[in-house]
């Protein structure tokens, strides 16, 4: 029982240790990169939104139209 507890925490040890590695490889974006970013994704997703919101309109007048 105990060579397993020490296999698994080995292997545990070994994971966290190339997390770690990876972690130091990432690319972490700039305060003014992520501000960018957020103001895109702000932007895409209120223009969806109206778009859909104008199909949606769109749909359900002529559903109504349809049904009277």
């Amino acid at each position: 029982m105990a060579t397993g507890l020490r296999e698994g925490l080995s292997r545990v040890a070994t994971f966290l240790t190339e997390v770690q590695a990876e972690l130091a490889k990432v690319h972490w974006p700039s305060r003014k990169e992520t501000y960018a970013a957020t103001v895109v994704v702000i932007m895409v997703s209120l223009i969806v939104a109206v778009y859909l919101g104008v199909v949606d309109l769109g749909i359900s007048s002529l559903i109504q139209a349809l049904l009277q």
